[in-house]
C-alpha cells in the first residue's frame, strides 16, 4: 500500500504482472462473496427465498392480463403465460445481474478500501448470485410446462449455454457501470431507470414477430431481444432471428472487452474514489 498525498492507492505487489493467475487464487473469495450475498437477501425475510418464485409468478400474471387479454395480441399456438414466462426467464436473471454488478463495488467499499484483491471478484460474484435464481426459476418453468400440458424438446438442454449467455452480457454491461457508479454516483439512479424501461423495450410480455419490419434493425440493437429469442427457441420452438441472434452474439462479446478494459484502467482508483 502506498500514499501520495491524499491519493490511496492500493497496490498488489508481484502479482500485477499475472492478473488472471492471481484471480485463481482468489477464486475461494469469489464464492465467499456470492454465499454471502446469498444469506443476506433473504435474511429475516418471512417467505425467503419464496420471493424468487413470487416475482416472477405474479409479473407473468400481470403481463399475460395487460398484454395477452386486454391488448389481446397473439402468442400463437403458444399460452400467453407460458410465452411470457420465457421472456421473464432471461429477463429477470440479465435485470437483477446488471443492477446487483453495477452497485457491487459502491455496496463493498469498505472491502476494497483495506485489502488488494482483484477487484473483478466483486461485480463477478454477483452474477453467480443471479445465476442461483436463474436456476429455481426453471424449475418454475418445467412445472408450468406440465401444467400447459407442453412436452419439452431437445433443445431445453441448451438452457445452462443460454444462461451463460445472460451472465456473460451481464458481467459486460455490469464492468462498465460498476466502474462508473465508483466515479459517478449518477448511475446508481441511471441503471435502474434503464432497467425499468428496458422490460418494455424487450419482447418479454409479447413475441418479436409483432415489432413491425421498419423497426427490426434497430429493435435488435438491444442485446437481451436476441437472447429471449434464443431461450423462446430451447423452450417452446419458436425459431428465433438470425439478425437478432448475430446482433446479440457481437453486442455482447463487445460489451464484455470493452467493459473489462475500462474496468481495468480505473481499477487503481477504485480505493481513492470510494
Amino acid at each position: 500500500m502506498s500514499s501520495d498525498k491524499n491519493v490511496l492507492v492500493i497496490e498488489n505487489g508481484v502479482s500485477a504482472k499475472a492478473y488472471w493467475s492471481d484471480i485463481w487464487r482468489h477464486r475461494e473469495l469469489l464464492l465467499f462473496l456470492a454465499w454471502r450475498d446469498i444469506l443476506v437477501r433473504y435474511k429475516q425475510t418471512v417467505i425467503g427465498v419464496s420471493w424468487v418464485l413470487i416475482r416472477p409468478l405474479l409479473t407473468m400474471i400481470i403481463l399475460t392480463v395487460v398484454f395477452g387479454r386486454i391488448a389481446n395480441l397473439s402468442s400463437g399456438d403458444t399460452p400467453y403465460a407460458i410465452l411470457v414466462f420465457t421472456g421473464l426467464l432471461p429477463w429477470f436473471y440479465f435485470s437483477n445481474a446488471t443492477s446487483e454488478s453495477s452497485n457491487s463495488l459502491i455496496t463493498n467499499g469498505n472491502l476494497l478500501s483495506k485489502v488488494y484483491f482483484p477487484r473483478l471478484i466483486v461485480p463477478a460474484s454477483t452474477i453467480l448470485v443471479s445465476g442461483v435464481d436463474f436456476v429455481i426459476s426453471i424449475l418454475v418453468l418445467l412445472m408450468l410446462m406440465l401444467w400447459y400440458g407442453i412436452a419439452p424438446s431437445w433443445h431445453l438442454v441448451l438452457l445452462p449455454v443460454l444462461g451463460a449467455w445472460v451472465g456473460v452480457l451481464s458481467l459486460g454491461i455490469g464492468f462498465w457501470f460498476s466502474a462508473l457508479t465508483v466515479r459517478y454516483r449518477d448511475f446508481r439512479h441511471i441503471v435502474p431507470f434503464l432497467l425499468q424501461l428496458g422490460i418494455y423495450a424487450s419482447p418479454v410480455g409479447y413475441s418479436t414477430a409483432l415489432v413491425p419490419e421498419r423497426w427490426v434493425t434497430l429493435y435488435y440493437l438491444n442485446p437481451i431481444a436476441g437472447v429471449i429469442d434464443a431461450f423462446r427457441w430451447s423452450i417452446i420452438g419458436t425459431a428465433p432471428s438470425a439478425y437478432g441472434l448475430t446482433c446479440a452474439l457481437i453486442i455482447t462479446g463487445t460489451l464484455l472487452v470493452t467493459g473489462l478494459m475500462y474496468f481495468r484502467s480505473a481499477e487503481s482508483r477504485f480505493a481513492d474514489d470510494i
